[in-house]
């Protein structure tokens, strides 16, 4: 485990060189970090954004893969799970389906098509899939501005733990309530379902819920247990806001770019943003 000096020269570290903005070398280059170090560095730096004014309102699901390639373009087998805080900072519902996002300070943007939870209930500690479906109150679109501090994308599982989860902003469309007769088909409803996400009329990149660990509420589940593993770490509570994980590859973007998702075989409506 780090010394909470060294953690905090660390978050430190990525917090400047997120308001700079500019790229650094990746941590692992110069140290020897286990994920539980890479935690500790994400925990200093929320007690630096909360100490600043800023709230947590939920967490995102990440992927990475084991081989640790640039592109993480792999079968869901072979991925971590990684998980980031979200802020108030950097969350925000779109309206009308269509919003705009600067692009401004992003460094390396790209753009993941996803949906996202909210928990209406606080899940039991040994809550099993159908008792966590039961807690969603609602799931909507997102999609989310991935950002890497790193040169060209390349870095270790615990260097994207510390730079915020590689997190950038998360825009949410519009919430579609969850009846609680089905909430115990969510799971397999959402495996079955599909994305596409477009630019300017062309298709870009297309993926399936199963692409997260077989559903997203597989991958909630996930997220859930590895909570109860992590003592530093706050268990899922009522009120959070969930970003489930990407259904597809994450798309480099640039300023003056519009996007836009569509769902099929389920009955989530797609959104659009432009990026500014």
């Amino acid at each position: 485990m780090l010394m909470s000096s060294l953690s905090n020269r660390y978050a430190h570290q990525l917090l400047d060189a997120r308001a700079t903005p500019r790229l650094i070398v990746p941590l692992s280059s110069d140290a020897c970090l286990s994920l539980e170090d890479a935690y500790d560095i994400a925990h200093s730096i929320s007690s630096a954004r909360i100490a600043q004014g800023e709230t947590i309102i939920g967490r995102r699901i990440g992927f990475i893969d084991r081989k640790l390639d640039s592109e993480h373009d792999v079968d869901v087998a072979s991925r971590t799970l990684i998980w980031a805080p979200l802020f108030d900072a950097t969350v925000r519902a779109v309206g009308r389906y269509h919003g705009i996002q600067s692009l401004a300070g992003a460094l390396q943007p790209r753009l993941e098509a996803s949906v996202v939870f909210r928990l209406g209930r606080t899940p039991a500690s040994d809550a099993g899939l159908d008792a966590l479906a039961d807690c969603i109150e609602w799931v909507a679109p997102g999609l989310e501005i991935v950002i890497c501090p790193y040169p060209d994308w390349k870095f270790m599982a615990v260097d994207a733990i510390a730079a915020f989860g590689l997190h950038g902003a998360l825009l949410i469309g519009e919430p579609h309530p969850l009846p609680l007769a089905s909430r115990r088909n969510l799971a397999l409803m959402l495996s079955h379902a599909s994305v596409s996400l477009s630019c300017g009329g062309w298709l870009r990149a297309a993926g399936y819920g199963s692409n997260v660990m077989g559903s997203p509420v597989h991958a909630l589940l996930h997220l859930h247990q590895q909570l109860q593993a992590q003592p530093r770490s706050a268990p899922l509570l009522a009120g959070e806001i969930i970003a489930t994980g990407a259904w597809a590859a994450a798309i480099p973007v640039e300023a003056g770019q519009t996007w836009a998702t569509a769902f099929s075989a389920l009955n989530l409506a797609g959104m659009s943003i432009t990026l500014a």
